[in-house]
This record gives structure tokens, sequence and C-alpha cells, in this order.
């Protein structure tokens, strides 16, 4: 195990739910073999992007200790124009910015100041508070750029929700890659076939990208109690049956899964050891405790969280 120490498109969502990992009936296609269930993304735009949202959802709540799940793009955005979302606050969780295209500008109330690019990782800890703002940086405005990644969001464990913040970013360089038969792929955090992220998270987890050529297969291995695979821009076969791309597949537990690219296509395969508990999702607020989500409702309010320097908009709380 490797381990150790939003868009304001994020930031729109009331999620007062809990995600201990429930699985219902409910609009999810089960299948009697290696896929659980199917998940497919709601769409939303925020200015010319488009935002596809698979975790969390009404059916899956979390996967390993990953409880969000967004694509942004891919979008063109024009010359002149941008992302502005402005400074909002986090706690208790870490989140993952993993571009394929484009640049981001992201500073934060810890002083980062940093603009993230492709296949870099870039996980910022909120801990017991955070406040960053994510834009298009001023190269990206000068001319048509665009914008395509993931990101995703991670409950810290339970006895470390109160850590301190910290802003920690891996280069494309960092990331482990390898390239065998048709498969190129890179780890993202996590260990895979001997590889190790530098990405470390104080929780089994893995996050893997690969990129399949058209009539590549790739093995999942059974190891993680909990898995997901999420695909971009071709359709992939599991035991005969064709999944479209852009879909979230939740792998049954204890199985090797086999995927098959019937084109060329990129997988995220991501997961891990299961929450240590239920956890409670509000606005871009995660914890174990609900009065802790209160608590920093009131402290976003009445401006007890960190400023951002060189920022000064902010989104407000939501009303409901």
């Amino acid at each position: 195990m490797c381990t150790a120490s939003k868009m304001e498109r994020n930031c729109g969502g009331n999620w007062g739910v809990d995600t201990a990992n429930r699985r219902h009936n409910c609009n999810m296609k089960k299948q009697a073999t290696a896929i659980q269930a199917q998940v497919i993304p709601r769409t939303s735009d925020i200015g010319d992007m488009q935002v596809k949202r698979a975790l969390p959802s009404r059916d899956v709540r979390s996967v390993g200790s990953f409880v969000f799940w967004d694509q942004m793009g891919p979008g063109e955005l024009l010359e002149g124009s941008g992302i502005d979302v402005r400074p909002h606050p986090h706690i208790g969780l870490a989140t993952l910015t993993y571009l394929f295209s484009g640049h981001i500008q992201h500073r934060d109330s810890l002083g980062s100041d940093m603009v993230i690019g492709p296949l870099a990782a870039n996980l910022m800890v909120s801990g017991s508070g955070i406040v960053h703002s994510e834009r298009s940086d001023a190269i990206s405005r000068a001319s048509r750029s665009e914008l395509f990644g993931i990101q995703s969001w991670l409950a810290l464990p339970t006895s470390l929700e109160e850590t301190d913040a910290e802003f920690l970013p891996y280069s494309a360089a960092q990331i482990p890659t390898w390239d065998d038969d048709g498969i190129e792929g890179r780890v993202v955090m996590g260990r895979h076939d001997g590889l190790c992220s530098p990405v470390q998270f104080p929780a089994e987890t893995l996050y893997l990208d690969v990129q399949m050529a058209a009539g590549s297969r790739f093995v999942v291995p059974a190891e993680l109690a909990e898995r997901a695979v999420y695909s971009l821009g071709g359709d992939l076969q599991v035991d005969g049956i064709r999944y479209p791309s852009e879909t979230l597949l939740i792998l049954t537990p204890g199985q090797t899964v086999e995927l098959s690219a019937l084109y060329g296509t990129r997988i995220l395969v991501f997961g891990g050891e299961p929450l240590d508990g239920p956890r409670h999702l509000w606005w871009n607020f995660v914890s174990s405790r609900r009065d802790r989500i209160e608590q920093a409702k009131q402290d976003w309010q009445a401006g007890r969280f960190g400023a951002v320097p060189g920022e000064t908009e902010w989104i407000p709380l939501p009303e409901a």
C-alpha cells in the first residue's frame, strides 16, 4: 500500500446525505457478472463548459474514499474568456485535479499559486479548512484554449478530518508510467504492477489512467474491496456486454475484471478500501459529523476561514 501523510460548479449542490456505500435497486443496471452497477452521470453546464457528475449519485454514494467524481469538458474556451470559480471553502476531504488538456490556475488560503497543467496530479488536503479559487490563467485567456479533465474528492479518514491543510502538487514527470501490448498507463495514486505513485493518501487508494488501443484488453485486479471504471472516448466490453463511454461502472467485489476496448479509448480505474464510517456531504463540506458541517457553515458566513491572497471575491453560502 502506498500511503502517508471546484470549480464553482461544485458549489451549488446541497448533498445533505449519508454516503455509507448503500446500494439500491432503483435505476441501476445490475449484472450477475463483473459489473455490479452502472451509473449514468448527470450533465450540467458552467458557461461554455459541460460537466458530467458520476459521484455522488442517488444509488452509489462512494467508491473507496472517492465521494465525488466530475468530468470537465472536453470544451473549448474562446479568446478572452475562461472559467472563474471564486474562492470557496472545503473541510474533511482532499481534492484531486487531473487534467488531460488545458490549464487551471489554483490559488488557496495557504498562499499557493500554481497553474495546473495536463497529466499533473494536484492534491489539496482541506482537513480542518481551506479556501481556494480556480480560474483560467492569463496565457489560456489570450487565445482559444481547451479544458478537459477530472476533479475528484476523497473523504479523509475520520481520525484525520481535522488535520492541517496542505497543497501537494506532483508534476506529470513524477507519475509512474508503463507501456505494454497496446496499453499505455499511468499510476496516478496507489500501486499497480510494481509501480508506486508518489501521490500519497492516508487510506488504501488506487487511481489509474489507462489508454487502450483498439482490440486491447486490460485486467483490473481483485485485491481492492471497492473499484470502479470510467471510460472516455470509446465503448468498453465486459463479459460480452458493451458499455458506452462516459459511464461509471461499479465492479463486483472479489473478481478480476477483464476490459476490452472496441475502439481506442481512455479509462480511469479507481477505488480502495471502504470508508471507515458514514459521511455527510453538504455543498463543499464532507464530514463524519453533521454538527461539524453546521459549524463550517457558520464559520464561512462569519468570515472565519482564511483568505486567498490576491482575491477579493467569494462564493456565498447557499441558502438551502
